[in-house]
């Protein structure tokens, strides 16, 4: 019989920087984000690029009466090449493509050092 433990976790992070053409945010590594190893789980490293990536793409999208016009991440693409224990990490999104109706958004996750830790290209279309 294998040694059963429970895990959970809290993600939170905050935006520094919106603007047309770049979205930057940043995490702090805690507890709830680290796997059972002590390093940050990769699922943690994508759902902060993703979201941040969301929000580049979201921009001037009209959600007022619902998910309309959200931009639905239709294919994400992570390259993971390195981790951390500790620190706070920044995710920078930018525009690979900005159509109409698809959107490329490139995002790089770094940690406070500045060693890339992360690389997700997604593409958004918008809700309907």
């Amino acid at each position: 019989m294998q040694d059963s433990k429970e895990y959970g976790g809290h993600l939170k992070f905050s935006t520094e920087l919106l603007s047309p053409e770049e979205a930057r945010s940043t995490m702090p590594v805690q507890p709830g984000v680290l796997n059972p190893f002590g390093t940050v789980h990769a699922g943690a490293l994508v759902w902060f690029a993703d979201v941040t990536a969301t929000r580049l793409a979201l921009q001037g999208a009209d959600v007022s009466g619902g998910m309309s016009g959200f931009p639905l991440a239709i294919n994400l693409q992570a390259q993971l090449m390195s981790n951390v224990t500790e620190g706070t990490l920044t995710a920078r999104a930018r525009f690979v493509k900005k159509g109409r109706t698809l959107k490329v958004v490139r995002t790089e996750v770094r940690s406070a050092d500045g060693v890339l830790l992360m690389e997700l290209t997604s593409s958004h279309i918008s809700s309907r």
